[in-house]
């Protein structure tokens, strides 16, 4: 791992509050997710099952985790498995974790190698009245791949028929959702390794770079300062590419008098950081780019000083949707008339603003979490309005992370440069 080591009591603590809502007798086995191929003999780069990583922190291939809190041999409460060290492979792929290491990571005591779990899980599923397995719940999903999660559950419901199966996917929507204090910590870490590339932008930006190479400079601070990489492909979308929300090209040159929309993260310890930033490629807000901003940083702020404990997702959308209406109307890019006329189903602001406002962040970029149900404290979440202006060939967007607490929220990114003023201040510093 390129990052520090997590504290352990980070997992220790997710696999307590996982058992916590198991049925009782049960087991629940977790796998790791597929090495995916490429094309010839290469693979992808190898991704931890969420669910799994929450529960230990390992990001090895080929691991699984069973918990069997009832089991009458209390060394088999928890136990995790790992593909055994070979040399042979490890003289090709690397070093592959020891029982210790493994212990250090995840604080689970047990461990147990893959090519000798067979009979000793087929002995606890015996004992067992109920079977968890996982799978994707993520409201978000959107592919139909048969996924080793998947074929493990064909593989066991073949196996032991008999036996009552139960969602651990379920469990695992309420909990990941609520963020322990010691996760935030992590994801803090993430934020701050993303502001540090974001002022390193605002030194760099200049007319005449193209997209890729400011996406360069992301990579450099990231990987300089400890992150995995990044949370997700970086958007660099200057100009009217702006418009396209999931704008991944970043071919282009930068051109004088153009707004710049940057949307990157770092990935830190299994975490994600999410920002959006918009700023003039010369250093210098326009009076119409100035207006539409400050229209998209209102929006920003009444955002956050809703979302709070109690209010669900579909409802402050609407909220904001009503805010973005008066905000729209004041810029001039809709009319009384169009308000008064419009569709239920198709409010008018939604030609400037067609997507969402927020997202659960976490382990995931779109973490776990529900759209329906009211917001809990404990829940990490990104406030991301825009502004697309076809017309205009300009598009804003403006997005923090927010840690929703009881005593009110606490903007992850509270340091970062957000006000048109600073940014052209600290774009002025140049050398």
């Amino acid at each position: 791992m390129k990052y520090d080591q997590l504290d352990p009591t980070i997992f220790t603590q997710n696999r307590k509050r996982f058992v916590s809502q198991m049925q009782k007798n049960s087991i629940a086995v977790f796998v790791s997710n597929d090495e995916f191929p490429s094309n010839g003999d290469a693979l992808h780069g190898f991704v931890q099952n969420s669910d799994l990583f929450w529960l230990t922190g390992i990001e090895q291939e080929g691991t699984m985790v069973v918990l069997f809190p009832d089991n009458p041999d209390p060394k088999y409460r928890e136990v995790l498995v790992l593909v055994r060290p070979q040399e042979l492979k490890e003289i090709w792929d690397g070093k592959r974790l020891r029982a210790h290491e493994a212990t250090a990571i995840s604080g689970m005591k047990t461990i147990l190698w893959v090519d000798s779990l067979d009979a000793m899980l087929q002995t606890w599923i015996h004992l067992a009245d109920a079977i968890y397995l996982d799978s994707n719940e993520n409201d978000r999903k959107n592919n139909l791949v048969r996924t080793n999660e998947y074929r493990f559950i064909d593989e066991m419901q073949a196996r032991y028929p008999l036996h009552q199966y139960l969602r651990a996917a379920k469990i695992m929507k309420a909990l990941r959702a609520i963020k322990t204090k010691q996760e935030v910590v992590v994801i803090q870490k993430a934020i701050d390794i993303t502001e540090s590339a974001f002022r390193r932008l605002l030194q760099f930006i200049r007319p005449g770079v193209h997209e890729y190479e400011i996406e360069a400079e992301i990579y450099h601070e990231f990987l300089s300062k400890k992150a995995t990489g990044v949370a997700y492909h970086s958007i660099i979308a200057s100009g009217d590419n702006a418009r396209t929300l999931h704008y991944t090209s970043n071919n282009n040159q930068c051109k004088d008098g153009e707004l710049i929309l940057m949307d990157f993260g770092a990935a830190y310890g299994g975490y994600n950081a999410d920002l959006t930033r918009t700023v003039p490629v010369n250093g210098k807000f326009t009076k119409r780019q100035k207006e539409v901003y400050n229209a998209c940083l209102h929006l920003h702020d009444y955002a956050k000083s809703i979302l709070k404990p109690g209010i669900s997702i579909l409802n402050y959308t609407d909220k904001v949707g009503e805010e973005a209406s008066k905000q729209f109307l004041k810029i001039g890019l809709i009319s009384k008339a169009d308000i008064k006329n419009e569709d239920a189903e198709n409010r008018a602001y939604r030609k400037y603003l067609y997507h969402g406002i927020s997202h659960h962040l976490g382990i995931d970029v779109h973490d776990l979490g529900t759209r329906t149900a009211p917001i809990q404290a404990g829940m990490v979440f990104t406030v991301e309005p825009g502004i697309y202006i076809k017309e205009e060939g300009m598009g804003v967007r403006i997005e923090n992370n927010v840690w929703v607490t009881a005593k009110g929220n606490q903007d992850l990114f509270k340091n970062i440069p957000i006000k048109a003023e600073e940014i052209e201040n600290l774009m002025k510093r140049k050398k």
